[in-house]
């Protein structure tokens, strides 16, 4: 029984309509971009942009324009060069899914 209810919660948490993993994409963004991009607050005199406020497609097509250096940034294609395909869906979704507190 306990096992059924911890599946159930871990399909109503990470269940999204991207397929994707919230956790997954947690560790990765913790990881890959929180240092320049931050995860739900950028540093008070960041220069990088805002990822959290993005939606989801915009996030995937931009981390894959980066991976494959159809966009160009020195630090972007060299940070997003190791990324999956579900890297980059885990990712963005995670950032989709946050509503920072304004």
């Amino acid at each position: 029984m306990k096992q059924l209810v911890l599946l159930m919660a871990t399909f109503l948490i990470a269940g999204n309509s991207y397929g994707a993993n919230l956790f997954a994409g947690q560790s990765k963004a913790e990881a890959m971009c929180s240092q320049c991009h931050g995860l739900k607050k950028p540093s008070v005199d960041s220069p990088f942009p805002r990822i959290f406020e993005r939606d989801f497609t915009y996030l995937q097509t931009a981390l894959q324009q980066y991976r494959d250096k159809t966009r160009k940034s020195d630090i972007m294609n060299a940070v997003t060069g190791s990324l999956s395909d579900d890297d980059i869906d885990n990712i963005a979704a995670y950032y989709d899914n946050i509503h920072p507190s304004k």
